[in-house]
């Protein structure tokens, strides 16, 4: 029988020791797609986007992903960044129309590709959607997968082969660093991002394995490569606002997207971070459990020496969406994620959500408290579960809920 809280923990990480995961393989369902497919051949414009597979590491599946149908729109069938406000069911519908046509590789390959590779890794540098023509093995199998990390995905289908119809839009700043064989994955991802360039356009190029110094270059399984990018992004964020003054009083900021409640406490003190998530009674991951499970994980101003582990994917789009807002705003603080999840989140949809929710609380103006205490008061009447509860799980704001004062969290002279 699986137990509530493991399941919390793994969100489909196979922590159990099963081969696949139970509650994801729930999600997984028959849907239309492929009655929109005659035989195993397709034509349709990728958004553009690829999926690298995790499985078997390091021979894994990359498949480019289209809908089978070309229309210059599909950029947004793989844009999360606008995806804010739709509805659950819209996200799903428009998602499950992704087809994915696998192909076995290994992951070393991207250092010195096939024609094939090299063609899905155009795919990957483009920022408008590429026509193909697609020929399966076989017919598509009519499947919607769900994952924790990344976005519903559509029928599979084995690739015989494929080819582009129209000309990828590389733009010139992806492919002068893609070209730079010596620079460091990290110093091109950071400077895609000091660009403009979008967080989901960032992490289809590593998957891709385009950035970085040549040799080293390597396929990035999609859940991973989202991680990678949030999290190395928000390194260099962290370095900078620790030049900054820290915030005088204490800000509180708010969202709440398909059921997903977002509380983001600032603190007067020097960076930290906790991200905590409560997974409600009836949720995806809590159907059968009879009470809620909160799960946290922290770093202080030094920073952690391994990856969260209970909450990775969603820890570091959290983060890294605090990062954003102090850096902006140029101050310095410690962070307090409050994440209540309902019955109302009814299938994972990736840690994009996490991502955007949090950006869109920091686009509000925040309450402002200059007492813990002030604090403690708020959340207790706004929070669905008991602030002792939350006080108890947590490690940062164990000392928040001991200091009474602003002047407890302001170095003195």
């Amino acid at each position: 029988m699986l137990n509530s809280s493991l399941c919390i923990r793994c969100k489909g990480k196979l922590l159990c020791g099963l081969s696949k995961c139970p509650v994801l393989e729930k999600y997984n369902s028959l849907r239309k797609t492929t009655a929109q497919i005659s035989g195993k051949e397709f034509s349709g414009s990728s958004p553009p986007s690829i999926f690298v597979s995790w499985k078997n590491y390091p021979n894994v599946s990359i498949a480019p992903l289209a809908p089978p149908v070309i229309d210059e729109k599909n950029f947004f069938f793989d844009a999360p960044e606008q995806w804010f406000g739709m509805r659950l069911e819209k996200i799903v519908s428009m998602r499950e129309q992704l087809i994915q046509s696998n192909s076995r590789i290994s992951v070393e390959e991207a250092a010195n590709p096939s024609r094939e590779l090299g063609a899905l890794q155009e795919i990957a540098m483009s920022i408008k959607p590429v026509d193909l023509e697609v020929e399966l093995k076989h017919r598509p199998i009519p499947r919607l997968s769900f994952h924790e990390s990344i976005a519903p995905i559509g029928p599979i289908g084995e690739l015989e082969k494929f080819s582009m119809i129209s000309n990828p839009s590389i733009p010139q700043k992806i492919d002068y660093l893609v070209s730079d064989i010596d620079a460091k994955s990290t110093v091109a991802m950071q400077e895609l991002y000091s660009s403009g360039f979008a967080v989901s356009t960032i992490y289809k190029l590593l998957s891709a394995g385009v950035l970085g110094v040549k040799k080293n270059r390597r396929l990035v399984p999609t859940r991973f490569a989202i991680t990678a990018i949030d999290d190395n992004l928000g390194k260099d964020l962290i370095e900078k606002i620790k030049e900054f003054p820290k915030i005088s009083e204490f800000q509180l900021f708010h969202s709440n997207y398909l059921d997903n409640d977002f509380w983001v406490l600032l603190i007067p003190s020097a960076w930290s971070f906790e991200n905590l998530e409560c997974w409600l009674p009836g949720g995806v991951w809590t159907e059968k459990a009879k009470k809620f499970h909160i799960v946290q994980d922290h770093e202080f101003y030094n920073g952690r020496k391994t990856y969260a582990s209970n909450i990775t994917g969603a820890y570091y789009s959290a983060r890294l969406g605090v990062l954003e807002h102090l850096a902006k705003e140029k101050k310095q603080a410690s962070a307090v994620v409050f994440r209540e999840i309902g019955q109302g989140y009814s299938q994972p949809l990736g840690v994009w959500l996490i991502r955007q929710t949090v950006r869109e609380a920091f686009s509000k103006k925040p309450l402002i408290f200059y007492e813990s205490g002030m604090v403690l008061e708020y959340l207790k009447r706004k929070l669905k579960v008991p602030i002792k509860f939350w006080v108890k799980q947590s490690v940062l704001f164990d000392t928040l809920f001991h200091q009474k004062t602003l002047r407890d969290f302001t170095p003195q002279n």
